[in-house]
């Protein structure tokens, strides 16, 4: 389930465990994934971090030891299984919120860094998404999606979702690597942008 989606749009097809996969293939995809990502939590370095369509709270948690004694908040929508899950990833600095990621109730500029990781894809409105993430953000964006027309490609390559011609239930939102920055300029200064297989991932500085 991804923040901005309403309870009757939460993908009941899209659910598989990626990152608790043991599947040799998912693991090496998922720990280019992860390079990635370290790589760009490092240039920013924050102090603060929003998580928004946190899900389970897997990444969310793994923030927040990062963080040490800095404050981290993931919000989703709300769910009695992802409030199950919340609960069994408790930290001192970290807290779970069930809210919903075009209106958020924290303050302009309220954290140094809002991440949205594998989110926009499923949301009806990324643009009206972005403007709120980035508005609560102080100095930056941190966000993932599906490489399109990749996904989908790979998707039929393993003979899945054929009949959706390769797209994961619950997507709804598709971009290549070109017009997700495209997008995400909108929003602030495109730092630095990866592309591990088969996602694009892209740090943002948030214009002031």
């Amino acid at each position: 389930m991804s923040a901005g989606t309403t309870a009757a749009e939460v993908p009941t097809g899209n659910t598989y465990d990626k990152y608790g996969s043991s599947n040799p293939l998912v693991r090496r995809l998922m720990s280019g994934f992860h390079s990635a990502l370290d790589e760009l939590w490092e240039i920013a370095a924050p102090d603060s971090v929003l998580d928004v369509g946190c899900g389970e709270g897997v990444l969310t948690v793994q923030w927040a030891d990062r963080l040490g004694d800095g404050r981290i908040v993931g919000i989703d929508l709300d769910d009695p299984e992802l409030r199950a899950e919340w609960g069994k990833r408790r930290r001192p600095n970290l807290e779970f919120r069930a809210e919903e990621a075009t209106r958020l109730s924290f303050g302009d500029g309220e954290f140094d860094m809002a991440a949205a990781i594998e989110v926009l894809e499923h949301v009806p409105e990324p643009e009206a998404t972005m403007a709120e993430i980035a508005r609560v953000a102080r100095r930056w964006l941190l966000v993932s999606v599906p490489r399109e027309p990749l996904w989908r490609a790979l998707n039929v390559g393993r003979g899945a979702y054929l009949r959706e011609l390769g797209n994961t239930p619950g997507h709804v939102n598709h971009w290549s690597k070109r017009a997700f920055v495209s997008l995400l300029s909108r929003y602030g200064t495109v730092e630095e942008a990866r592309s591990p297989l088969p996602w694009t991932m892209a740090l943002v500085r948030v214009d002031a």
